[in-house]
């Protein structure tokens, strides 16, 4: 995938501080926990598919003037995620990669591997759309083709309810989509306790320094 049509893997990143990150999860397993969880998380995901050759990622920051923070590794390009809603800010950002297939995941999903994104690649070859859906009824990974004329591809998506992927779904009814693994996101605590373990392998640094 070397080359101008280089797929473009986008990672959604967060400042991890305390009492800034997974606060759904921070309210049932505490605030210190929820920070060590996610700076083990992120950092282990970033590690395992920052540098794949097999295509070029790009780290979408949160806040938007941390893009430049001393947490995120060097090497690898960081954009900020800029303003409104998670919808707004991930349309922005699929639609931000040029003419190339590009892929946008959380990091907040300690299974996913790189062999997850390079099916969701070769899943692109074939389709307009690939989904990784995962078991809160919302999806880990969106994949888009450049597509000319896709407006609203997430008006109307009721974000953190069972009801996330199917309403993107429907926004997508005239196109061909395919599916990708079924992994979990960490956002309550029934996750946290099935694979929140997975999330120790690497962390990112305590300190920020910008």
């Amino acid at each position: 995938m070397n080359g101008a049509r280089a797929g473009c893997l986008i990672i959604m990143v967060r400042e991890p501080l305390l009492g800034r990150v997974k606060t759904r999860l921070a309210a049932e397993i505490g605030a210190a926990a929820s920070l060590r969880f996610y700076r083990g998380v992120s950092g282990s995901l970033i590690r395992r598919l920052a540098y794949d050759r097999r295509w070029r990622a790009v780290l979408a920051v949160t806040p938007d003037r941390k893009a430049c923070s001393r947490f995120w590794p060097r090497g690898v390009r960081r954009v900020a995620q800029g303003g409104g809603d998670l919808g707004a800010r991930m349309e922005r950002l699929l639609r931000g990669q040029g003419h190339r297939p590009v892929v946008l995941i959380g990091s907040d999903i300690p299974e996913v591997s790189a062999a997850h994104i390079a099916e969701a690649f070769r899943l692109l070859k074939r389709n307009e759309a690939v989904f990784g859906p995962a078991a809160d009824g919302g999806f880990w990974l969106i994949g888009l083709n450049p597509l000319p004329h896709l407006p609203g591809l997430f008006d109307g998506v009721r974000w953190s309810t069972p009801h996330a992927l199917g309403d993107t779904l429907n926004n997508l009814s005239d196109r061909k989509v395919a599916f990708a693994a079924a992994l979990t996101d960490v956002d309550e605590i029934s996750s946290y306790r099935r694979v929140g373990h997975l999330g120790a392998r690497s962390t990112l640094p305590a300190q920020s320094s910008s």
